[in-house]
C-alpha cells in the first residue's frame, strides 16, 4: 500500500527540469447579450483580462504546485508577451536562469475569448519555424549547464510543434540526460514525433499515436495497444508507453507489463492544459517511486480533476493528495 503522505512529501526534494515550448495563455472575460450589426457575429463586452502561463510552462506550473523545484529551458521573444511571461514564471517560482530571449522570435500568445465559461474566438499569436543553428547551439549549452547545475531527477520535453525542439536540439538533449543517468518523460507532437529515440516514457494521446505510426487503430483493447507500444519500441528503443486515451483512461506498458485504466467520472467544464498535468503528475510519480502504475493512477486522477477547471490550471496538491488516498488507497 502506498503511504501518499510521503510520497507527497517527497515531491518537495525533486528537481525537474523542463525543456520545449513555453507560452503565454491570455483570456479575455466578457458577456455577450447581442449580434453585432455589422456581421453575424456575437459582441463580446470585455470585462477582464487574464494572464497565464501555457505549453511547456504549464507543465513547469503543475510540478511547481506539487512542491518539486523546477528549472524551464526554452526560447521566447524580448517583446512584451516574453517579459510578462518571465513576471508570470518568477510569480509562481520557477526558474527562469537558462531561458533564452531572442529577438527573431516573438513569444507565442494564444488569446481566447470567453463568455459564460465557453470560448468564443481564439487569437494566436507565434512564430512555428525552427530555431536557427545559431541559437540552437546556446540553448544547448544552456540544456548542459543546467543539468550539471541542477542535477535533476526528471528531464520533461515539452513538445509542442512551435520551433524550439528541433530534431538536433533532441537528439542532443537525449545524449547529454543518457550521459548523467537521468529519467527523461516526453510529451510529443507531429513534427517530431520519432525523433525522441532512447528516453524513458513517451506520452502521446491517441489521436497523436495514430498519427505518428500512420496506423489505424480498430479499438481500444488491451491488445492492440500492447502492438502500438511495440511498434513504437521497434522506432524510439524506449523504456516505456504511456498513451491518453481520452474519456478511456489511460494506458501504460513496459513490455514485460501493460493495463488500460479507466476514467474516473468527472464533470468537464474544458480539457485544456490536461495533457500538460498528467505528463507532470506521471513524471513526478514516476521519478519518485520508478513504479509506473502507480504514476498512471495518478496522472489519470490529476488529468480529471484540472478538467473541472476553466482554463489552463495548475493542479491542486492537497485535492490531488485526497482524491489518491479516497480512490487509490484500498
Amino acid at each position: 500500500m502506498t503511504n501518499f503522505d510521503q510520497l507527497f512529501k517527497d515531491f518537495n526534494e525533486l528537481k525537474v527540469v523542463i525543456i520545449g515550448d513555453v507560452m503565454l495563455d491570455t483570456y479575455w472575460w466578457g458577456q455577450v447579450d447581442r449580434i453585432s450589426p455589422e456581421a453575424p457575429v456575437p459582441v463580446v463586452a470585455l470585462q477582464r483580462k487574464e494572464h497565464r502561463v501555457g505549453g511547456a510552462a504549464n507543465v513547469a506550473l503543475n510540478t511547481v504546485a506539487l512542491g518539486a523545484q523546477t528549472t524551464i529551458v526554452s526560447v521566447i521573444g524580448t517583446d512584451p508577451d516574453g517579459i510578462l511571461l518571465q513576471s508570470l514564471f518568477e510569480a509562481q517560482h520557477i526558474d527562469t536562469s537558462y531561458l533564452l530571449t531572442h529577438d527573431s522570435r516573438i513569444t507565442t500568445n494564444k488569446t481566447r475569448v470567453m463568455s459564460r465559461n465557453q470560448q468564443m474566438m481564439r487569437l494566436d499569436a507565434e512564430i512555428t519555424t525552427p530555431i536557427s543553428s545559431d541559437i540552437e547551439k546556446v540553448l544547448l549549452q544552456k540544456f548542459t549547464f543546467c543539468l550539471d547545475a541542477k542535477k535533476p531527477d526528471v528531464v520533461i520535453f515539452e513538445d509542442y510543434d512551435k520551433g524550439v525542439l528541433t530534431p538536433t536540439c533532441i537528439k542532443a538533449a537525449i545524449a547529454a540526460c543518457l550521459e548523467r543517468n537521468i529519467v527523461m518523460s516526453v510529451d510529443p507532437k507531429k513534427n517530431n514525433f520519432l525523433a525522441y529515440k532512447g528516453v524513458t516514457l513517451f506520452k502521446p494521446n491517441l489521436k497523436e499515436v495514430k498519427e505518428g505510426l500512420q496506423v489505424p487503430i480498430a479499438s481500444v483493447t488491451l491488445e492492440n495497444l500492447r502492438a502500438v507500444h511495440a511498434a513504437l519500441e521497434t522506432h524510439l528503443a524506449h523504456q516505456i508507453s504511456l498513451i491518453t486515451l481520452s474519456e478511456k483512461g489511460m494506458f501504460f506498458d513496459t513490455g514485460d507489463t501493460a493495463k488500460i485504466i479507466p476514467t474516473h467520472v468527472r464533470s468537464i467544464a474544458d480539457v485544456s492544459g490536461a495533457g500538460d498535468t498528467v505528463i507532470a503528475i506521471a513524471s513526478l510519480v514516476y521519478a519518485a517511486t520508478k513504479n509506473i502504475e502507480l504514476a498512471t493512477e495518478m496522472a489519470n486522477i490529476a488529468g480529471g480533476l484540472v478538467c473541472e477547471e476553466v482554463g489552463t490550471a495548475a493542479i491542486n496538491k492537497a485535492h490531488l493528495l485526497a482524491e489518491c488516498k479516497l480512490l487509490l488507497d484500498k
